[in-house]
């Protein structure tokens, strides 16, 4: 059964239900994680999840909010490690590859000391063998891949494609992705103002996961009116895609009173009759 962990729902903004941006996708029996926000390693392990567990990590677009994470989830990953796990993959738009070699090689990786001394030192060598590891501690692998429009990966059963949508150009490159899986079709439009991309990658999904940052009476008031979406479009754009179910992320601090929540589910509600999910960090979505 498909599964999606809302590991991270919010905005850069912290609240006591949402923080950053990070989804774990469970599908074909293959584990995607889709951007890396705020304390996103942390939240995978309370959620059951290993930084292990994750081979393939996508990015929609390299504000903080989706990436801040990231040097974290490295150094977890390799920490932890008993050299068996797979190689990881990374995908994000450029400059994504300067991003992680500022963060993670031997020639430019501000933080590769940390990998040399837990190579080489006896206690991190002991420690990765009360783990499990044998012999030799090895550097760690990680394979990135810039993308643009288009497929960006596949499997058995799945393929990742992407597409642009409408949030910090030019001075970011932002997208969105549909995931078309044997076991159905989930897309996460990442952060945009309503645009067609949004919808034709949110077309006939099993599950859409589309960002609301404002009510739809509010959002034009606020100079994000041009890159992210109201309460009301959110719902517009998932009934014209025909997508069966819509779960909303990316909330603002304005809609956590209970009264600004409830005002805003309805909002959605009035242009979308199937089922909603008003996301939250740490929930849990099933489906088949």
């Amino acid at each position: 059964m498909p599964r999606l962990h809302l590991i991270g729902a919010g905005t850069p903004t912290p609240t006591k239900d949402r923080w950053g941006t990070c989804f774990v996708l469970d599908i074909v029996g293959q584990r995607f994680m889709i951007d890396c926000g705020p304390a996103s390693t942390y939240k995978l392990f309370h959620a059951g999840i290993a930084s292990t567990d994750v081979d393939n990590l996508f990015f929609t677009h390299l504000h903080s909010d989706h990436i801040a994470d990231y040097p974290c989830f490295l150094m977890t990953r390799f920490d932890q490690s008993v050299g068996e796990e797979n190689v990881l993959n990374v995908y994000g738009p450029s400059p994504v590859r300067d991003l992680h070699e500022r963060l993670w090689s031997p020639e430019r990786g501000v933080f590769w000391y940390d990998v040399r001394a837990r190579v080489n030192h006896p206690m991190s060598i002991h420690a990765y063998h009360s783990r499990g590891g044998e012999g030799d501690r090895p550097e760690p692998v990680v394979s990135v891949k810039e993308y643009g429009e288009g497929v960006v990966a596949s499997g058995p059963g799945w393929s990742c494609s992407a597409m642009e949508v409408r949030h910090a150009q030019p001075w970011l490159n932002c997208f969105g992705f549909r995931f078309e899986t044997d076991e159905g079709i989930v897309s996460f439009t990442g952060d945009s103002a309503p645009c067609d991309s949004v919808v034709e990658l949110s077309r006939n999904a099993d599950l859409t996961v589309i960002e609301s940052v404002h009510r739809a009476r509010d959002i034009a008031r606020y100079p994000s009116r041009i890159s992210e979406t109201g309460t009301t479009d959110a719902g517009r754009m998932a009934d014209k895609a025909k997508a069966k179910r819509l779960v909303i992320n990316h909330q603002s601090d304005r809609l956590d009173p209970p009264d600004a929540m409830t005002e805003g589910v309805a909002d959605v509600k009035s242009a979308y009759g199937g089922p909603v999910w008003w996301g939250k960090d740490g929930m849990v979505i099933d489906w088949d």
